[in-house]
């Protein structure tokens, strides 16, 4: 075996086969073997470890970065920034929230140039499904994105509107076709307009957090999961649920599981650490859709992750300038709904599953192999083993973290996670081999490369000529 350019050793290395002493061979920016921990070419460079457990680089396939558009919400500089600081190499940008949104040619491309030369991290990109642009996909898809997400109901933004059942049905089929990928925000609108007309919640007080969870009942993600289900049965089509929070859903996650249907879910750590009967009144910073649920249904998602019926872990990250929570009035119906949570998903994650009994096997399962599975990218990332990119993340599970405004790279400090110590820390991270991040400092200039699908061209669409659906 040829020298490497670097090794990486630790006590604890996270690999699929196994947790303990090992040397991670690192050149060309891949890993070129995992050895005994002892097997270290004389002379060459060599970066320890020590007791600390090193872990996957971690993945995130699900965050809002917002730019071009809406960089003042966040941005590609400082998203990656947090990311590489929270032990994450690797992101996908969704389709909305940036202006213009990622659903044609046109804006890709434009998103592209946005987050050209900014990136700390790796960054792919989600496509976005919408009304109209069914002849589009072929070509997005083409142009490098991962897969689509689209909205059931309305996603906040009036430049990403939400697709009906017959619009769902007909881009399901041309996504079979393209063996592409589509995720979806899975809520129906029915329930929740039920819900806004009923008196409790249009006479309510829209400071209590009950008034909002009543707002958008399970009902909304339950029916939304079955009509999913039944299309991908239909289609054939790769359906995945993001953000998944209803636990009354679970029986209908199991059954595709058992189907073998290519359906799989995704839950945040804002549903697997708060609970809605701990959310004080006026505390926007908590408000996401779908909502964080009770205590018990909180339970029930831990239990779904053990016995893989949810897939993984991913943050949902939805930053805002403050002034749009609406802190000082604490209106929750008003408010805009998102987490701001790209930078502590790991040690939020292993605080939570560490008192349950989960393993750092459990981790990276759900933290860096899933999500990269689900992108498309596990040829390259989510897993230390040969032939992968060197993404690594060097952990000490036993130090605290406290979330702060000193702490915390995102753009904006607002966040349900202010004030709360976690336990574990990212120590360093490791893009390909280099290092992009190490105890609160950073290299000078970003590294990260925009990870686009070979490009291709489009194979013909019966829908090339549609202008709508």
């Amino acid at each position: 075996m040829p020298s490497p350019d670097l090794v990486v050793r630790g006590q604890r290395v996270i690999t699929p086969e196994s947790d303990g002493p090992a040397a991670i061979h690192v050149s060309g920016g891949r890993i070129a073997a995992v050895t005994a921990f002892d097997e270290v070419p004389e002379g060459c460079p060599l970066i320890e470890g020590g007791d600390a457990v090193i872990l996957p680089g971690l993945v995130d396939s699900h965050v809002h970065v917002n730019e071009p558009g809406r960089t003042r919400w966040e941005g590609f500089a400082s998203a990656t920034r947090a990311a590489a600081a929270g032990g994450v190499t690797t992101i996908v940008d969704m389709p909305l929230n940036s202006v213009p949104p990622t659903t044609t040619p046109d804006a890709l491309r434009e998103k592209i140039e946005a987050a050209r030369g900014q990136c700390r991290v790796d960054v792919g990109f989600w496509g976005g499904l919408v009304p109209g642009n069914l002849g589009l996909l072929a070509a997005l898809h083409a142009g490098g994105v991962v897969g689509f997400k689209c909205f059931l109901i309305d996603s906040g933004v009036q430049e990403f509107p939400n697709v009906s059942e017959g619009e769902l049905h007909a881009a399901m089929f041309e996504l079979a076709r393209l063996d592409a990928t589509l995720i979806v925000h899975a809520e129906l609108p029915g329930p929740v307009e039920d819900a806004g007309r009923s008196d409790a919640v249009s006479a309510a007080d829209p400071r209590k957090y009950e008034t909002f969870l009543r707002s958008r009942p399970r009902a909304a993600e339950d029916e939304a999961v079955a009509l999913l289900l039944r299309l991908c049965r239909e289609t054939g089509a790769r359906v995945h649920v993001v953000h998944h929070s209803s636990a009354d859903s679970l029986p209908l996650l199991r059954e595709a599981k058992a189907a073998g249907l290519p359906f799989t879910a995704e839950t945040c750590p804002h549903y697997l650490v708060f609970a809605a009967e701990d959310v004080p009144d006026g505390a926007t910073e908590f408000k996401c859709c779908p909502p964080v649920r009770e205590r018990e249904n909180r339970e029930q998602l831990w239990a779904a992750l053990a016995d893989k019926t949810i897939d993984m872990i991913v943050s949902d990250h939805s930053p805002c300038p403050p002034e749009m929570k609406r802190r000082p009035e604490g209106d929750f119906i008003k408010a805009w709904g998102g987490i701001s949570s790209l930078q502590f998903r790991l040690p939020v994650v292993w605080t939570e599953a560490s008192r349950r009994g989960h393993t750092f096997h459990d981790l990276a399962r759900w933290l860096s192999r899933e999500p990269a599975r689900l992108a498309g990218l596990y040829g390259r990332k989510g897993a230390i083993t040969s032939g992968r990119d060197a993404d690594l993340v060097i952990f000490d599970p036993d130090a605290t973290f406290r979330v702060g405004a000193e702490t915390n790279e995102h753009r904006h400090k607002l966040t349900p996670y202010e004030g709360m110590e976690f336990k574990g820390t990212v120590v360093a991270t490791y893009l390909r081999g280099e290092k992009i991040y190490e105890r609160g400092e950073f290299p000078a200039e970003p590294t990260g490369t925009l990870l686009l699908r070979e490009p291709t061209t489009p194979t013909p669409s019966p829908w090339d000529d549609f202008e709508d659906f």
